[in-house]
Order: C-alpha cells, then structure tokens, then sequence
C-alpha cells in the first residue's frame, strides 16, 4: 500500500468563507460539498476530524445583526445560536451517509492544564477509533479575548498534535502559499513545497482576505510551525477547488505541501503540551556554563545552576529558562516549588531541578515558543 493510499488520521480546518455565502450566512450547498469529501475519505478507511470555524456566521442574523458583529457579547450571542445550528447541520448530513458526528467545544484553558489536555486526547482518541467524526470548535460562547487560541488555524495545528494526526488539511479562500501576495501581483508563483518556515516564508504572509474569517497567511504560517516542529504532514488550499480535500490526501492538489525536512527535530508529546499549550508560571535564570550544557550536552538543570526565581507555582509547573543575559534559552518542568527553589537549604546541591526530558529548547526546536 503505498504512502498516498494507507489508512490516515487526518485533520481538516473549515474556515467561516468555506461555509458561508456571499451574504454571510450558513451555505447549504458549501456544507453538502465538504461533507461528500469528508465521507469518501471515510469510505476509505480514514480517520477524519473537522476544526470548524462558522458558529459566528451561522448565528448572527438570527440573532438580528445585518452584518457581522463587532462587539464581543454580540458575538459571543451569535455563536450560542449559531453553534447549535451548525453541529444539526453537520449531523444531519452525516447521518444521511451513515456517520455519526459529534461535537467538541473547548478552550484554551483546557489546553494549558495537562490533566485537561489529556482528558481532551482520550476523549477524541476513543471517537475516532469508533468512526465517529469529531467537529472541534473553540467555545466562543464563553472565551474571553486572553484566553483564545487567536484564530481556528492555530487550534487545528494543536489539535492535530494533540491526536498524533497524520496530516492537517488548511482550506482557504486562497490556492497556497504564494512569493507574494497574487491578489496585487498577477506574476506571483505559487510555492508548491516548503520544508523550512524561514524568514523569507515568514515575509511572504499576508494580511487576513476575507472578511467573514479572522485568521489570514501568517495565523496559517504559525500554524505549521506547530505541525512542522510535531512531525506532522499539513496542506494548504483553496476550499471550493473540486475534490479539493480527496485530492490533498492523495498528495494531487494544488497547494503549498509543508512538511519538515527528514532529519528535522520532532518533539514528543510532552515537548508538545510544554512548547505550545503550557503556559508559563514563572522563571529561572541560570548561568551561561549551565546554558551550554543544556544545549551542547543535553544534561538537565540542578539546583547550584539556578541564580533567580521569579513567580510562585508547584512542582511540575511550567517556567522560562533564561540566561544571566536575560536572552529566553526554552520552556522547562521544574521538580520543585518555587519558594523551595528560592530557598533551597533543604534541597542537595545535585537534586535535578528541571530535566533535560522535560525541556524545549529555542536553539534545538526553531519556533516560537508558546504559540
């Protein structure tokens, strides 16, 4: 079998354009389309879970908006109606193939606590072996600005790690990843594959293009810099190009194909919760001989290389490592509290204080740390 056509766990991200008209409201026929797609990859054996954005744009009319609300309760009301909306349209048409769909609303908190980031894996886990269809969105009936992934591109990538997925699918209002943007330059070339997010890619992301999503190119790019540094396969295209999913499976579609380089870092789960969904308690600054063992020799901190602590939190928090230059070195797990650390005569001068297993590295994994 080769690699195109084995049985997959994939993961698709709906934008609110890819569902709704011209008008802004839920498009039947959009919604027809992507079910059909998603259900030829079920008839084939694969996994299949859907990041769906479109609960705002469902609602807001019903809600007696004209247009797009502005507000936050305003729109936080439109999602509560347009939420139920979406999840009965999603099941109905499901169901009509013989799948069953569910419902998963979550937020950001629930990332951040490990306990709850795992609950979260296992509930999907046990889903997805079932061949039910899980539909994701985050609960915008209640998220508050600082606590939101930002847009659904960034939780897809998550939620991708978050299952181990063997590829995240991106459809957008646009074909890919261009050199520049193609809606003011007619001689824009499309970038079928990239391997590395440099700074050049960075450059070449624009600004959102629709006015009914939020996430524009560089929400995209954040995002596969989370799937890239997670080993996972992601493709971006344009929703409304014919078989447009299917065809991205299979490695036909037009689209930017992302995908680390063979011999490029992946992190574990763990490496995972801790770099992107953690969210850091305190910080430790350590001396620069300390700094170059972690790096160099991957050996983890002890108590003698700590100079300061800042914050308050328990054993098993997670904190900024930096150095006596206050330059960011990574995320680490301590082994301590944070009044044991900051006064340690109780504690041997050997004990481990943060592990190297439980420590994210800028310099050893190039991306943001905390996305």
């Amino acid at each position: 079998m080769s690699q195109e056509n084995k049985q997959k766990r994939i993961v698709i991200k709906i934008g609110s354009s890819s569902l709704t008209s011209l008008h802004g409201e839920m498009s039947r026929r959009k919604l027809e389309r992507l079910v059909d797609e998603v259900v030829r990859l079920k008839d084939d054996g694969h996994e299949v879970l859907l990041v769906s954005s479109g609960a705002v744009a469902a609602g807001y009319r019903k809600l007696g908006c004209l247009t797009r609300p502005s507000s936050l309760p305003e729109k936080q009301a439109a999602a509560a109606i347009g939420q139920g909306l979406l999840i009965e349209a999603y099941s109905d048409l499901f169901i009509s193939h013989g799948y069953v769909a569910s419902q998963i609303l979550i937020t950001r908190s629930d990332f951040s606590d490990e306990d709850r980031y795992n609950n979260a894996r296992n509930t999907i886990n046990v889903l997805l072996e079932r061949g039910i269809i899980p539909i994701v969105n985050e609960n915008d009936t209640v998220t508050v600005d600082r606590l939101k992934f930002g847009d659904n591109d960034t939780l897809s990538a998550k939620v991708a790690a978050l299952v181990d997925a063997d590829q995240l699918i991106i459809l957008s209002d646009i074909d890919g990843l261009y050199d520049s943007d193609p809606r003011k330059n007619p001689e824009a070339e499309l970038l079928e594959s990239v391997s590395e997010i440099s700074e050049d890619i960075e450059d070449m992301a624009g600004e959102p293009g629709s006015s009914v999503g939020t996430g524009g190119m560089r929400s995209k790019i954040d995002a596969f810099k989370i799937t890239m540094a997670s080993g996972i396969p992601a493709f971006l295209g344009k929703s409304g190009n014919t078989n447009i999913i299917y065809d991205a499976v299979q490695h036909t579609a037009k689209g930017t194909y992302f995908e680390s380089a063979d011999d490029a870092v992946n992190l574990d789960s763990k490496k995972q919760w801790i770099a992107f969904n953690s969210g850091p308690e305190g910080e430790i600054t350590i001396d620069l001989e300390a700094k170059d063992r972690i790096l160099e020799r991957k050996e983890s901190l002890t108590i003698n290389d700590i100079y300061t602590v800042k914050g308050r939190f328990d054993k098993g928090a997670v904190v900024r490592i930096l150095d006596s230059n206050n330059e960011e070195i990574g995320l680490g797990m301590v082994n301590f509290r944070s009044g044991q650390l900051k006064n340690p005569s109780d504690i041997k001068d050997d004990q481990i204080a943060v592990e190297i297993d439980h420590l994210v590295c800028h310099i050893e994994v190039p991306i943001p740390v905390g996305v």
